[in-house]
């Protein structure tokens, strides 16, 4: 027999706030056109994208975390010391160690919380989210601070058309705590490493060792580029539009709930044509309300759904108490869906 003591964690947890920073520069297609031969229409009918935001030299993925956080703590009501972990999901900061959750739980002020990195793309809120479930249920921490961070804009070939349109830059928390009633359901999770080449970063960064340049791709000046996203969009769409749907009708059956009890819908953020077409085949009643913030965000991966969340509430589009499906997918390729109660 174990003489392991059992763990003493809530019997559920919640969503308690949610905030969201985008930077100050916001870019219209006309500044993306500059580059590449598309048009406005062409982008907006393919994407849905009008604008998206770019970040400056101070806006930093640590700088727009802290501030993106410190508006959760305040919709939460909860003092930053009071946070046990901090797990953040991003893959455009560039340090390869220490993490960067560190450097933001020290500076928000936590009382030496644990906090790490995941790398799981545009469905790392939902990898943090279970995550941190797990640790209130389990015991290990009271509070959680989950973040989705991003300058994509620093892994974006202007040149290519196919993707120089697609990115944005922005920061959205969550603070997770106690409940005494279920509020974030069973995540249906999982990866496709099969299909890993359709979304990945075009060089590694060992290619940049000194001496190993050879083979690397060229800017319309003849300089190396520096590695950026890219992607098959005809695959990613198919895979999007048809499997994902899928993914997320058995996370509406994991919770126990139907299309019918749904109050709002907030899919990450890649692309208007894919959203639609996961209302459409999922059926979705006219009551629920869609997130559609890529119009003026653009795709900003694993800080799509927090700052999608964000935007609804702050709107009043959505209200606290609103059960919400959400779902993120993306690079490797991975998925993460859940239902829960919007703070």
């Amino acid at each position: 027999m174990s003489k392991i003591k059992p763990s003493k964690g809530a019997p559920y947890a919640r969503i308690l706030g949610v905030g969201g920073y985008r930077p100050t520069r916001v870019v219209p297609n006309e500044v993306i056109l500059e580059k590449i031969d598309s048009s406005d229409e062409w982008i907006r009918s393919r994407s849905g994208i009008e604008t998206r935001h770019w970040a400056g030299p101070e806006e930093t993925v640590a700088a727009m975390s802290v501030e993106a956080s410190g508006k959760a703590l305040a919709d939460a009501g909860i003092d930053a010391s009071r946070i046990g972990a901090v797990v953040v999901s991003t893959v455009s900061h560039f340090a390869q160690t220490p993490a960067i959750a560190t450097e933001i739980a020290d500076r928000l002020g936590t009382d030496k919380a644990a906090a790490f990195d995941i790398s799981a793309g545009c469905a790392g809120f939902g990898y943090g989210l279970t995550l941190a479930k797990g640790m209130i249920v389990e015991g290990s921490a009271e509070y959680v601070l989950v973040i989705g961070v991003e300058r994509l804009s620093d892994l974006t070939d202007l040149e290519d058309r196919a993707t120089a349109f697609l990115f944005g830059d922005g920061a959205g928390a969550v603070v997770v705590g106690p409940s005494q009633e279920p509020a974030i359901g069973p995540t249906v999770w999982g990866s496709e490493g099969d299909k890993s080449e359709t979304i990945k970063q075009t060089v590694s960064w060992d290619r940049f060792r000194i001496g190993d340049v050879s083979e690397l791709p060229l800017d319309s000046e003849g300089n190396v580029k520096f590695p950026a996203i890219t992607q098959e969009g005809q695959a990613v769409f198919r895979w999007a539009v048809f499997e994902m749907a899928k993914v997320a009708q058995q996370a509406l059956d994991a919770a126990g709930i139907s299309p019918d009890d749904l109050d709002v819908f907030i899919p990450h953020q890649a692309n208007v044509r894919i959203i639609d077409s996961m209302v459409k085949t999922l059926k979705l009643p006219e009551h629920v309300t869609v997130a559609r913030d890529i119009r003026t965000t653009g795709n900003t991966s694993a800080a799509s759904i927090p700052l999608a969340m964000e935007r609804l509430l702050a709107t009043g589009d959505a209200k606290s108490g609103d059960t919400a499906l959400v779902i993120g997918f993306g690079a490797g390729l991975v998925y993460a869906a859940t239902v829960v109660t919007l703070p």
